[in-house]
């Protein structure tokens, strides 16, 4: 009997053919549809990826050409995804809520030929586009509603555009095999564009070496199991979905796994109660926050139980999942507290099952981390770039909340191991691995990046109890010191003071001009606004609800607690709560949720100096954009905060 030997699959269109000829019946994917979850196996997504790669065929797609995405996470969306890629195109992946605006520059930039849109709303900010961009010639879409009566040239619907199994001829087949075997692995699959804080967004290429480097080491450190259950949720224009869901997802490989709709990601992740499950910071934020607002909502003895069941889960788990070196009687009683709270709170948040749970993306508050490790869930965090790829992850039975994991210089088929250093200014530099492409038709920003043969990225970290361990502070640029010359890093802050359930996003002040550090808040409206029913607190609007003296005196008593944890000199002496919420349309957060620092000190300079000058407050007037597209002004008279004093901290502690 001989054995088949199969060459190691090169790019993400051959580990695709590979599943199909060696697990076709196997599930690659579901999707709940219409209430019922249909399951595609790795046949059936190849035959979808077949189809649509001869449909870009037919439409002229070539090899280095750009397709964009512009979806929900949905399996039609990776499956346009691989068919791009199987006829030697790149793609574009853009967040589902991208403006017409942030479409148009990436047409423009990446030379874009065709679009994948999801639906209506989507094909209304691509058409437009489409006018402007004659080289973009196709756009397609997969959901109907309200697109029958379009009659644009060059816009097709799903069925249309695909090439059906009925109207495929042995030849087609044969093309399909071909081009996907002609794909190397140093072909660019993806650009990735840069959020766009410090300047206009710059496309990463990724190839699809670097894909699979970075899904190896990650699969390879937390131990991912071969047909782990995962729920794909995290944009495709992130970095790190690309390396799990659709890269690992083929690899390893998994069952990934689509809500029905965005707003139904909580009750599918408790549906399929998945082994693996990637958010990131905000979300696991809002998970935390969520518990904290039903703790708000319970009767007083029902608060206790809780307090004292994520007291023993703490005691029992900080840190690491192992409890045999901890106290007899802290053993003792984490059955009970694990059946009468923690596996509930577990069961509610679709946890139940979670054996490997990591973020990734931006700093989490290490409150967060332990929050979760007392619920027993070991919460892992996952730390690198888009430019370079993995740098460290959590890896082990112990996780240090207070660092970002340890590095990862491991090499696989397509990279070396990982080497770093950090230079004078505090900025980490890292080379090897599956190394920097550089950036999309900008050579002179991919010099930028580059001292040597070491790439340049920008985050200033610290070494931490051990060689491998790293400890993130801040951007290099974002480290800033006071008038007296005290140095402290705005995010260190900023990710501590998120822990707390009322405050949704927070943006710290201080500069070399400034004597001391204030702060923006935005309150969290939801949890604000049962605690003012629960408190018998009257307001109509959330503007009103934000300079509400109650809701400052809470917003100031939680920053306090957090002060107290601070050198004297980076500690908050005063804050506002902003009368709106900050808004990515507005452009005052990118699409990850990071604050555009220099926009939001400009439009809410006002707020800014009035604290500074020491006045009880200040009328604002903000420019805004509602979501039937109107613009207004919203006039606001804004109270200063006044933050008590903290305690001393520790002798010696630092940001």
């Amino acid at each position: 009997m001989s054995v088949v030997e199969h060459k190691t699959p090169q790019t993400l269109p051959q580990w695709l053919v590979h599943n199909a000829a060696t697990r076709g019946r196997e599930v690659a994917q579901r999707h709940k549809r219409d209430g019922v979850w249909k399951e595609f196996s790795w046949t059936d997504v190849r035959d979808e990826v077949r189809a649509l790669a001869l449909g870009l065929r037919e439409r002229g797609v070539q090899r280095g050409q750009t397709v964009v995405l512009l979806s929900e996470n949905r399996p039609e969306l990776y499956w346009a995804e691989w068919a791009a890629m199987a006829v030697g195109a790149k793609v574009v992946a853009l967040y589902p809520d991208a403006t017409e605006t942030e479409l148009n520059y990436v047409v423009e930039d990446a030379q874009a030929v065709c679009v994948f849109a999801e639906d209506q709303e989507q094909v209304d900010k691509v058409l437009p586009v489409q006018a402007r961009h004659p080289a973009l010639h196709s756009v397609v879409w997969w959901e109907s509603g309200g697109l029958w009566s379009y009659k644009d040239e060059g816009l097709f619907g799903w069925d249309a555009f695909r090439t059906s199994t009925r109207d495929m001829k042995p030849a087609d087949a044969a093309w399909f095999e071909e081009s996907v075997a002609r794909g190397q692995c140093s072909d660019i699959a993806v650009l990735s564009y840069t959020s766009g804080t410090t300047g206009a967004p710059k496309g990463v290429i990724t190839t699809h070496a670097s894909l699979m480097h970075n899904a190896r080491l990650i699969g390879e450190t937390m131990q991912v199991p071969e047909g782990g259950e995962y729920l794909s949720y995290i944009p495709l224009s992130w970095a790190t979905e690309q390396w799990v869901g659709v890269t690992m997802g083929l690899m390893r490989p998994l069952r990934v796994n689509f809500a029905e709709r965005p707003d139904q990601i909580q009750e599918a992740t408790r549906e399929l109660a998945c082994e693996m499950v990637f958010f990131g910071p905000r979300q696991w934020e809002s998970l935390a926050a969520r518990v904290h607002a039903r703790m708000l909502d319970a009767a007083p003895w029902r608060q206790k139980v809780v307090d004292w069941g994520l007291r023993i889960g703490k005691l029992a788990r900080a840190e690491q999942m192992d409890t045999r070196a901890r106290s007899w009687w802290v053993r003792a009683l984490l059955p009970l507290a694990d059946a009468l709270v923690l596996r509930p709170l577990r069961e509610q948040l679709g946890l139940k099952r979670a054996r490997i749970a990591f973020t990734g993306g931006a700093a989490v508050a290490p409150d967060i981390f332990r929050l979760f490790a007392s619920m027993g869930v070991m919460l892992r965090n996952v730390y690198g770039c888009s430019e370079f790829g993995l740098i460290s992850v959590h890896q082990g039975a112990r996780v240090n909340a207070e660092t970002i994991g340890e590095t990862v210089p491991m090499a696989s088929p397509w990279g070396v191991p990982m080497e770093w250093r950090v230079d004078e200014s505090g900025g980490l530099e890292v080379r090897g691995g599956a190394g920097f492409a550089g950036y999309w038709g900008k050579p002179e920003k991919t010099a930028e990046k580059m001292k040597g043969d070491w790439f340049q990225t920008g985050d200033a970290v610290g070494q931490g109890p051990s060689s491998t361990e790293l400890v993130y502070y801040d951007r290099v640029e974002h480290m800033n010191r006071l008038q007296g010359g005290h140095l402290f890093s705005k995010q260190f802050i900023e990710v501590r003071l998120r822990f707390s359930p009322y405050i949704r996003e927070v943006m710290v002040v201080g500069d070399p001009t400034r004597e001391h550090v204030t702060a923006l808040v935005n309150i969290d409206g939801d949890v604000f606004g049962r605690w003012a029913e629960r408190n018998g607190v009257s307001f109509t609007t959330f503007t009103d609800l934000s300079q509400r003296p109650e809701v400052l005196a809470q917003v100031a008593k939680e920053i306090a607690s957090v002060n107290h944890a601070l050198p004297e000199a980076a500690r908050l002496k005063h804050f506002v709560n902003l009368p709106k919420e900050l808004d990515a349309d507005e452009g005052e957060l990118t699409r990850t949720r990071k604050l555009k620092r220099d926009f939001i000190e400009q439009r809410y300079g006002p707020l800014i100096e009035a604290m500074y000058a020491g006045q009880p407050g200040t009328t604002i007037e903000i420019p805004v954009r509602y979501q039937d597209g109107r613009a207004g002004v919203l006039r606001a008279d804004v109270t200063t905060g006044h933050v008590p004093t903290a305690r001393p901290a520790p002798h010696g502690q630092e940001t």
